[in-house]
């Protein structure tokens, strides 16, 4: 049996927005690696946006790297969203409820859009 790989790409935008892109499988070889990719490297910023579109598979060990990291960027007033959801993974965003307490956006462009004024 071949251990799990995932790969991250991290930035963060003009706007401070820290932006981490992952690419492979979310399981528990490699949700440590997730783990320490969504906090920017400088703290500076409690946005953070999670491109998934090349995420081929997560188990309960992302989901639980998610709840985490979005309840840390809420107690700092900052935010936690998903842009490019794959159908596997949102089929379990979906299972757990997920979906109702992180932000799912089509494109990063979109999760990366200011909030619309109420």
């Amino acid at each position: 049996m071949s251990q799990a790989h995932l790969s991250v790409a991290q930035h963060t935008t003009a706007d401070g927005v820290h932006v981490v892109a992952l690419a492979g499988d979310i399981d528990h070889t490699t949700a440590g690696t997730f783990r320490q990719a969504l906090p920017p490297p400088d703290g500076s910023t409690p946005h953070t946006v999670v491109d998934v579109r090349n995420v081929t598979f997560m188990d309960s060990s992302g989901i639980n790297v998610l709840v985490a990291a979005n309840n840390a960027a809420r107690s700092h007033g900052g935010s936690l969203r998903l842009a490019h959801t794959p159908t596997p993974v949102l089929d379990l965003l979906r299972i757990v409820g997920l979906d109702d307490l992180i932000p799912l956006y089509p494109t990063l462009e979109d999760a990366l859009a200011p909030p619309a004024a109420a």
